[in-house]
């Protein structure tokens, strides 16, 4: 019997990007709801309980919800929403955070995928503050731009039917944003970071960069220090890629379009010694959401971590 995978908001932007990674599959069986009983909790929860395993691709409160009607011990729930990322009970969804981190996604029934910007963030940060190289006092400040995707059907509604001229634009000014929890705690930081978010007049896609005043940090590491940390953290990772500081300073720029249509996940490490620019590139629709939930529901089913994805 193969496994069978239900995604509960599969009409979503997440959804449909998930169910086209999916659907050819030979090694799992994909499960859909009658369109016209989307919004019928019962068959919903039908569903969803006779599945191996739910992605979840909702609002947050509606993801609350869904969960809420899975009463069968034996169905895994991969929530791509914010709504579970700090709850207790709840595994983060990012199997390259730790070397134990794939163990603790093979054992638990509810696992909570990242958000796109704490990916990039994350995968920055956490070699640094768990080596010591960063002190988890540092006030970090995190600026990111995506690709309008991010924001979901109206934002891209928006974009492609001439709801606005913009070309970029910055949001979230209040300085509140649901993704600052989970990088605080997942980057080992003692304080949220300042996050700077923006989106760009393209599809998907992100850059998201962290400055790094090296000689005010103790022990005044080098460029090469903060390399290494991510090298060595990130060795042996198939999504993962650390180019080279030679690499990096080839290069003159840094487009955010780079890793669409993958699960891919490049970190850089630019700047001097005396001065650090890291930068997180990703897909916003890929290992930002719907590449690293397949990759989790990968883990969970116990199928090739790969299927499905490209590199």
């Amino acid at each position: 019997m193969l496994p069978k995978v239900f995604i509960d908001g599969e009409a979503g932007t997440t959804g449909l990007q998930i169910a086209d990674r999916l659907r050819d599959r030979t090694d799992l069986e994909l499960i859909s709801i009658d369109p016209d009983k989307r919004k019928d909790n019962d068959e919903r929860a039908r569903l969803m309980n006779m599945a191996d395993a739910v992605i979840m691709c909702l609002p947050d409160e509606a993801a609350r919800l869904g969960v809420s009607l899975v009463t069968s011990q034996n169905t895994v729930i991969i929530d791509a929403s914010s709504a579970h990322r700090t709850a207790s009970g709840w595994t983060y969804g990012f199997p390259e955070m730790d070397k134990a981190q794939r163990s603790c996604l093979r054992a638990s029934r509810r696992i909570a995928n990242p958000g796109c910007y704490p990916t990039g963030m994350i995968a920055l940060m956490r070699p640094l503050t768990g080596t010591g190289l960063v002190p988890a006092t540092l006030p970090v400040t995190v600026s990111a731009v995506s690709g309008y995707s991010g924001g979901g059907k109206a934002m891209i509604a928006e974009f492609e039917e001439g709801g606005t001229s913009d070309n970029h634009r910055i949001y979230a000014l209040t300085q509140k944003h649901k993704h600052l929890p989970e990088m605080k705690r997942f980057a080992r930081l003692d304080h949220a970071p300042m996050f700077l978010p923006s989106v760009g007049r393209f599809a998907q896609g992100m850059l998201t960069q962290i400055a790094l005043p090296l000689w005010a940090l103790p022990g005044q590491p080098k460029r090469a220090d903060l390399h290494a940390a991510l090298t060595k953290a990130y060795e042996g990772e198939t999504f993962v890629k650390v180019p080279s500081l030679a690499e990096c300073d080839a290069l003159t720029g840094l487009e955010p379009e780079a890793c669409n249509n993958t699960n891919r996940l490049e970190l850089f490490v630019f700047g001097s010694d005396e001065e650090a620019r890291l930068v997180a590139r990703l897909d916003n629709l890929g290992k930002g959401a719907s590449g690293a939930a397949v990759q989790n529901l990968n883990i969970a089913l116990g199928l090739d971590e790969t299927a499905g994805l490209d590199a």
